[in-house]
Parts: structure tokens; sequence; C-alpha cells
């Protein structure tokens, strides 16, 4: 009997004490203890009964956790560029797309465009609808014969955007300043159509760190994105799609772009981060960016430099703008058959409590 009441009165103050030492660390914290009686009395003890706003995962997308990083060269600069120095930076949390952006996702945002219809009954945000025209949207098909000389793209010109066959394909002919209108599109779809109370963070282009971030899937120093140095696994077979030999785009086996969800995804769960469509970043380009930019989540910003940083490489190119560290530009207006896009949005909240199996918006 003694030995049953002392094991309960051990247990009690374990979780006691564990309860206190959790509080000390913040990881088992106080909601708030605002009382409307206290505030009567001229106490400030914050607004009371606040609701308690947990960030879901949204579809699709994968939780990247805060860390640290060597941005920058992970390989010999073959071009002698000069603009990717090493620097070790911290990123916060944030979440990503793991595919990249397919034909059948833009069409989503072209069809509501067209129709004029942003949400599925009433708006749950009090923000007004962003105004698009249709022309602006619409990604430019003619890219797959005007991006090349003496190149016969016809079929995809007619088929690849609207034909089902492409779905799952990644979008291209979409410039940068469309890729932003994409991202503001699908943050009013979110806040419109959820039931929260609180709107959602904007999705966004993620900046040039957070990329290469996420590329590099967890390893403090990569040269590919999954891991490297070679090109090939141990079948053989190669690990993205991209031209691997003068006049050889096959052997991947795919002859210009491929699924979006084909070939292994890296260390956090993102697919094709090398290969298949280059992919458009937040920043303007600038060779000396790393050294005027801070340490912690860089961004350059210059509105007068039309230039963005383009990364990742894609089904054109060779080996060597596959790699994690390499630096790339285009000028925001142009449209490619060979630069796509995916989208990030910031995660609110401690790094520790991302909740990624939440795939529902909810209030507590």
């Amino acid at each position: 009997m003694y030995k049953i009441m002392n094991f309960r009165i051990l247990s009690v103050l374990t979780i006691f004490f564990v309860s206190i030492m959790l509080q000390s660390c913040g990881l088992f914290g106080k909601r708030g203890s605002a009382s409307e009686k206290e505030n009567r009395r001229g106490e400030v003890t914050g607004v009371p009964k606040r609701q308690i706003w947990q960030q879901p995962l949204p579809v699709d997308m994968v939780a990247i956790k805060a860390g640290t990083f060597w941005m920058g060269q992970a390989d010999e600069d073959i071009g002698f560029t000069q603009s990717a120095f090493n620097k070790q930076i911290t990123i916060s949390e944030f979440f990503m797309d793991k595919y990249e952006v397919s034909n059948n996702k833009y069409r989503q945002f072209v069809e509501a465009v067209r129709l004029g219809e942003y949400t599925y009954g009433t708006p749950t945000t009090l923000k007004e609808p962003p105004v698009f025209s249709l022309d602006e949207v619409l990604p430019d098909t003619t890219v797959w014969s005007s991006s090349f000389t003496y190149h016969y793209g016809d079929p995809l010109m007619e088929f690849y955007f609207d034909h089902p066959a492409f779905d799952n394909y990644p979008v291209v002919g979409v410039s940068w300043e469309q890729a932003q209108l994409y991202a503001q599109w699908r943050t009013y779809h979110m806040n419109a159509n959820d039931r929260s109370d609180y709107d959602y963070p904007s999705f966004r282009l993620p900046t040039e760190a957070e990329w290469e971030y996420a590329a590099k899937g967890g390893k403090e120093v990569a040269k590919y994105p999954w891991g490297g140095p070679y090109l090939k696994n141990r079948r053989g077979c190669l690990m993205a799609n991209f031209k691997p030999g003068r006049g050889n785009y096959i052997d991947d086996g795919f002859a210009y772009t491929a699924p979006v969800d084909v070939f292994a995804p890296n260390g956090f769960g993102l697919y094709n981060m090398a290969g298949n469509v280059a992919e458009w970043v937040q920043d303007a380009y600038s060779p000396v960016s790393s050294s005027l930019t801070w340490d912690l989540d860089p961004k350059y910003d210059d509105p007068n430099e039309r230039r963005k940083v383009v990364r990742g490489g894609s089904w054109k190119d060779i080996a060597h703008y596959l790699e994690t560290s390499t630096r790339t530009y285009e000028y925001q207006d142009v449209k490619t058959a060979h630069i796509g896009f995916r989208t990030v949005v910031t995660f609110l909240g401690r790094s520790g409590s991302m909740d990624v199996n939440n795939s529902r918006r909810r209030t507590r």
C-alpha cells in the first residue's frame, strides 16, 4: 500500500517538475492569463480571450525548419564569375512548394482571372480582391519556337499548356512579373476561401538564400541537391533532367521537360531543385550581393535592377547550372521555355512548433 502511494506521489512530483522545466525553456509556456476583471481594475494583462492560431501546412508544400548553412560556391568556379563567395548565414523557417508550379495549377489562376471569380462563397478576408487582366497572366506558348533558332517546337507550342497530357508538367513562358501575380492571387485565394479569423501570410517567390538553403536539402555544403559530386546514382541513372552531353537531351528519359514529381526528392522532400526548369527567385541580381546583404535571412532588393536571379538549371542546361551555388539571371519581363517557379510562405511561429502533418487551417 505504501509503495503504491509513494509511486503516485513520485509520479505527481515528476510531472510537476517536468512542466516547470518546459516552461522555463519556453516549450510549454503559458498561453496568457488576460483577465477582464483585472483589466477593469486598471491592470494591463492583454486583450482577453484571444484565439490561438496554428499555421497549417498547405497542400503540396513542405516545412523547411530554420538553420545555418554555408551559402555560395560548392565546387570550382569554372565560369570564373566570382559571384558566389562562401558566406555562413541563417535562414528562418518557411513552407515551400514540393513541386514546381505545374501547368494545371497555373491554369487554375488563369481560369479565376478569366471568370473574375476568386472566392467560392462569402469571402473570409476584409482585403479587396486583386485586379488582373487576362492578357497579363497568360503564359506565352510561342516560347517553344521563339526561344530557339531553327527548332520545330510547333507541337509543344500548340499543346504544352492547354492539353491534359501536360497538366503535371511545369509551367513555362511566364515572366518574373507573372510569377509575382500568381503569388498575389494564391494569397487571396487562401484567405478568401478559408474559415479562419486571421489571414494567412503572403505567398511569394523564395529569396535566393532560401532557395539555396532548400536546394541543399539539409546539407551544410552540397554540390547538387542530392549531395554529389556525381550526376548518376549507383544504378547508373541520371539524377535530374538536364543536357548531359552535346546534342544529347534524352539520356535522362525526357527530351524536354518532365513531370514535376519525377526524379528523387532531396533531403527536404523537394522535387526537381536541379534541372527540369530553372526557377525565378525574389532577388535582384548583383555579382556582389553576398557582400552587401546581411547574414540573417538575406535578400538583395533593388527596384531599379531589372535582372532577377534564376536558379537550378533546366532541361536544356549542362550540369554546371544544376549546382546549388550556380547563379544566373534573366530580365524580369522575359519569358522562356526553360524557366518556371515555385512559391514559399513565411512560417509564423517557433521552428520547433511547425506542424508538418497539419493540412487544414484551424483556430483553437
